[in-house]
């Protein structure tokens, strides 16, 4: 059943909860993700432990060969009031029982990112409760601080939480960057991509290989039928100062090997090939960029990947390699955690809520469809910042 309730007034609810959440919390969040083709609700408990936790994958994008926005909302919509219903089941808790709701608020397809936060608001101002607004980014950043059950394991077993300061290498089909994580709501980017990022180049490459959607497992599979030296590919900026990334080259290259075969299907060992010799450059690429992270940030303690390329097993051996090289610890989240869910939301507000004093009321706060890092506070602060706004009588 689906739950509705009535509306109240905006004047009813006022600008912070009557009991402020501070640290330690101690009651669930539920939280939401909708940013691009996963609808996800989860909710977590003040320390971060997976109460309950629901992710529908949209299937219907893969004959089109990627998401659509327009589709990927409208299923957004379709599936959140049955999901959030499923994780509360799973959860053994009643809707009530939630103190704080937050949601994916941007970056993302803006679509997508309507739909979820406003049906957490709605379940918001419904109850009574505080609304969080989560940047999609910093969840990926900080989902290797959750609870050691949530860490994959690395050559020297499961590491624990990563302390701050510690260098984030995010990696995505829309984003990849090297962020320098200095604490909660504190980040510096130190490099990004100028065209393309990793993960769209590997669904790129894996539709020109004939494999199917989405492309970095599909191209991680045919990788280990081939051989990485086959293919004499493109290292973009490898080598050069700085730490941006570039693989539209990598990409056209790629193409000019099958531009040979015309229309016809590659031969399964040429397929085979340019896709481990593909996966062989962008891990190269991803090594270089790291190194000149880490020579920009000699704080960092940890080497921490995230995000959906960071399941790929080979860029996360080589980039493993690289951290044990300089002598600092390596982290990553568990494999179902590195592409889109509602775990990392959920634990990104409670990473904010730690910070101490009331939960940010960010009901007002619109959908964003690009919010840079650097535009993140910390939840105090924000807090702050949207009272004063609001005695002043503007909006945030």
């Amino acid at each position: 059943m689906r739950h509705t309730f009535p509306m109240p007034q905006r004047a009813s609810v006022p600008l912070h909860p009557t009991s402020p959440v501070s640290a330690p919390i101690a009651a669930p969040v539920l939280a939401i993700e909708s940013s691009c083709d996963d609808t996800g609700c989860a909710i977590l408990d003040a320390d971060g432990r997976i109460l309950g936790e629901s992710l529908l994958s949209q299937e219907s994008h893969a004959p089109l060969g990627g998401v659509v926005p327009e589709i990927a909302a409208r299923a957004h919509l379709e599936a959140l009031p049955a999901l959030v219903d499923l994780t509360l089941e799973r959860a053994g808790l009643q809707l009530d029982d939630i103190a704080v709701f937050a949601a994916t608020t941007g970056p993302g397809l803006i679509g997508g990112v309507i739909v979820g936060s406003t049906y957490a608001k709605g379940l918001a101002m419904a109850l009574n409760r505080p609304f969080m607004a989560i940047n999609h980014i910093e969840a990926h950043v900080l989902t290797p601080r959750l609870p050691e059950p949530a860490h994959s394991p690395t050559k020297t077993g499961t590491p624990p939480s990563p302390a701050f300061p510690y260098l984030a290498l995010l990696m995505s089909g829309g984003h990849c960057q090297c962020v320098a994580v200095e604490g909660v709501g504190r980040y510096r980017q130190l490099g990004a991509t100028i065209d393309d990022a990793a993960g769209e180049a590997f669904d790129k490459v894996a539709k020109m290989l004939g494999l199917g959607w989405p492309g970095g497992p599909a191209v991680e599979k045919l990788a280990r039928e081939g051989d990485p030296h086959a293919y004499d590919l493109p290292r973009p900026l490898k080598g050069r100062a700085g730490c941006d990334f570039s693989f539209s080259g990598l990409k056209t290259a790629v193409a000019r090997q099958i531009a040979p075969y015309g229309m016809a299907p590659l031969p399964r060992q040429v397929a085979a090939d340019l896709a481990a010799s593909f996966q062989q450059a962008v891990a190269d690429v991803m090594v270089d960029r790291a190194a000149n992270a880490l020579a920009l940030f000699p704080e960092a303690t940890t080497l921490v990947v995230a995000g959906g390329v960071a399941a790929n097993t080979v860029l996360r051996t080589r980039l493993q390699d690289l951290a044990q090289a300089h002598g600092i610890g390596f982290q990553a989240p568990a494999l179902r955690l590195c592409t889109d869910n509602a775990v990392m939301i959920g634990w990104a507000a409670l990473e904010h809520l730690r910070q101490g004093g009331p939960a940010p009321d960010d009901l007002d706060l619109p959908p964003r469809p690009r919010w840079p890092l650097s535009e993140c506070l910390p939840a105090p602060e924000r807090a702050a910042e949207v009272e004063q706004q609001a005695l002043a009588g503007g909006r945030p």
